[in-house]
């Protein structure tokens, strides 16, 4: 067996190119993040609804894209929603949609979690004062339920990450995808996914330390 000769100078020479797979990696992080918490705060109101139709609609989406794979989904969404619904949908939707739907699911029982540690009587003053149900929860119950939402929130953020590099399949351009094409070209593997995998780390890994100093401040309040 011949000794592998590392050859890192292929990083530096092909930055730029894995630069812009980073770029697209984090803009595919952000815009899911943000579909993903309306979506999310949707689904947590119908489950917690008083009309049964909305609360069968949001346990049953729940239900079906928490117990199937998350990569499914998205060859789902690309490849089938497309023939089911005779639309154009290109990659970078396609892995919008599918990962905001995916971690929707996810950040609604967030959601829930952080309504249910408002006390009742708080809602109940906000009924006996005459607000409506949309006024109740922006003045009364968002307030205080976005102290205990907000960590979660931060580490789903995390996770969207690195469920990004799920785009790759659907040849979406995210850095995943950029090393993949390079390495097929440069037949450097183990250089180029080593360093994809310090950019995962470099990104994720404050973010998850800042999230467990948060927890822990919060926790001391």
């Amino acid at each position: 067996m011949q000794s592998y000769s590392f050859r890192w100078d292929v990083i530096p020479r092909n930055f730029g190119f894995l630069a812009d797979g980073i770029e697209m990696t984090l803009f595919l992080s952000v815009v899911t993040l943000i579909v993903a918490t309306v979506l999310g705060l949707v689904i947590a109101l119908m489950q917690m609804s008083r009309f049964r139709i909305a609360r069968i609609a949001a346990l049953t989406v729940g239900e079906i894209i928490r117990n199937t794979p998350i990569l499914v989904q998205l060859l789902w969404v690309y490849y089938v929603l497309p023939i089911v619904f005779n639309i154009q949908i290109d990659a970078l939707s396609a892995s919008i949609l599918g990962l905001s739907l995916y971690s929707a699911v996810f950040i609604s029982e967030v959601f829930r979690a952080g309504i249910a540690t408002v006390p009742v009587g708080h809602r109940e003053a906000a009924q006996v004062l005459g607000l409506t149900p949309l006024q109740s929860f922006v003045r009364i119950v968002g307030p205080q339920a976005i102290r205990s939402v907000l960590p979660p929130l931060a580490a789903n953020f995390v996770q969207l990450i690195k469920y990004s590099s799920l785009a790759s399949v659907i040849s979406v351009s995210e850095v995943t995808r950029r090393g993949m094409e390079l390495s097929s070209s440069t037949f450097r593997p183990l250089e180029i996914f080593t360093f994809i995998g310090l950019i995962y780390f470099v990104i994720c890994w404050p973010l998850t330390h800042s999230i467990r100093i948060w927890e822990a401040r919060l926790a001391k309040r």
